[in-house]
């Protein structure tokens, strides 16, 4: 059941899980998709990165960067994945198969296809905050996650 906005009754609940030395798969080399595998290299998370090619250099250990067109092997054995390409029909691709393996995904395109939501991140003061809006308003969750790190004092994304 929704409401007049389209938002369901039920929002979905935050929930904090460790990524430490876990498989993620980012489907997508354009700037959405390598700020999301920043974020879970943050977070600790082994990453594959998925795409011909990517709109700036990402290096870090625990990264491994596959320069090709997404396939389904890709998320073998993978914890969660993500959906961030500029073409609908391969982020619909990447839900479905992820679906179907029972790996959670988000595909930044379509929240009503994500089993997880990307959340805007702070790291600050002692804490770890994760942003996500009701009706999926990105920049409602960037700009109310930046106000957060400046209260206290700078902070970090993720």
């Amino acid at each position: 059941m929704s409401d007049a906005q389209g938002r369901s009754e039920f929002p979905d609940f935050p929930m904090f899980v460790s990524l430490r030395g876990r498989r993620c798969v980012v489907v997508g080399g354009g700037k959405i998709g390598l700020r999301r595998a920043e974020t879970l290299l943050r977070y600790g998370a082994e990453v594959t990165l998925v795409s011909p090619e990517t709109a700036r250099e990402l290096s870090h250990p625990s990264l491994t960067v596959l320069r090709r067109a997404y396939s389904k092997g890709d998320l073998e054995g993978a914890f969660l994945a993500v959906a961030a390409t500029s073409d609908r029909e391969a982020n619909r691709r990447v839900g479905l198969d992820a679906a179907e393996m029972g790996i959670l995904a988000s595909v930044a395109d379509r929240a009503e296809e994500c089993t997880f939501k990307f959340p805007a991140t702070a790291v600050a003061g002692g804490l770890s905050v994760g942003l996500v809006t009701l009706d999926g308003d990105h920049a409602l969750a960037k700009a109310s996650a930046q106000r957060i790190r400046d209260l206290f004092g700078g902070g970090r994304e993720g």
